[in-house]
């Protein structure tokens, strides 16, 4: 089974790219994210790849890094979701963007890709909502801390001149499409549910209960 490939940048087309290794080209499918992100022609390249073997094919899928692998392998386990849907999910929304539908319960985000239906998308949320549930968290919260980055280089700060943990869970609202306002009013009961020194891990998921309530 082949897990990864180096080697030089042959040619991309619209869902697939060939890296030449010692001379030999190997036809590698991938995400239009991960086509976007290849060097030129000529150029070395290192792709992770996941080996899919047929009754009358080997089909190589390839990937810049270990989290897109991962979520494609992901949305495999899905039912009706095979390599083509995974990859259209890929180029339709970054990792963090998945795992913040499925945290917020959005399936709505997942119908942005080509051949996910209403149906399709929800049970994408469903199925992979407690598999994904710290792989959630971590891209909210890491939303969040960018955020929080950008306001200290001189972004605007968050509604209310809230800071810390909460400033923090208001830009993690915001960044999912929630409103400036609704998202302080959220966190804000959300601390006083619970208790002044609340953590963003604890913060953001209460918040999103307020909104759905």
């Amino acid at each position: 089974m082949i897990a990864r490939l180096r080697g030089l940048l042959d040619s991309a087309g619209t869902d697939h790219a060939v890296i030449d290794v010692n001379g030999v080209g190997y036809l590698v499918f991938a995400a239009g994210r991960t086509l976007d992100r290849l060097p030129k022609p000529g150029e070395a390249v290192t792709l992770l790849i996941d080996t899919h073997v047929g009754e009358d094919h080997i089909r190589l899928y390839g990937f810049l890094d270990a989290t897109e692998r991962d979520w494609f392998r992901l949305l495999m386990t899905v039912q009706g979701v095979g390599a083509r849907v995974a990859l259209a999910i890929l180029s339709a929304l970054t990792p963090d963007q998945i795992a913040q539908a499925i945290a917020v319960n959005d399936p709505k985000m997942l119908v942005r890709a080509d051949g996910v239906g209403p149906k399709l998308a929800a049970r994408i949320v469903n199925e992979l909502k407690d598999k994904t549930a710290h792989l959630s968290l971590a891209a909210l919260t890491g939303g969040a801390k960018a955020e929080a980055g950008k306001a200290a280089n001189g972004a605007p700060a968050p509604a209310g001149g809230v800071e810390g943990a909460a400033g923090d869970a208001v830009s993690a609202l915001v960044n999912l499409g929630y409103g400036r306002t609704e998202a302080f009013a959220a966190v804000m009961k959300a601390s006083r549910t619970l208790g002044e020194g609340a953590e963003l891990q604890a913060l953001i998921p209460a918040a999103l209960k307020e909104l759905a309530a």
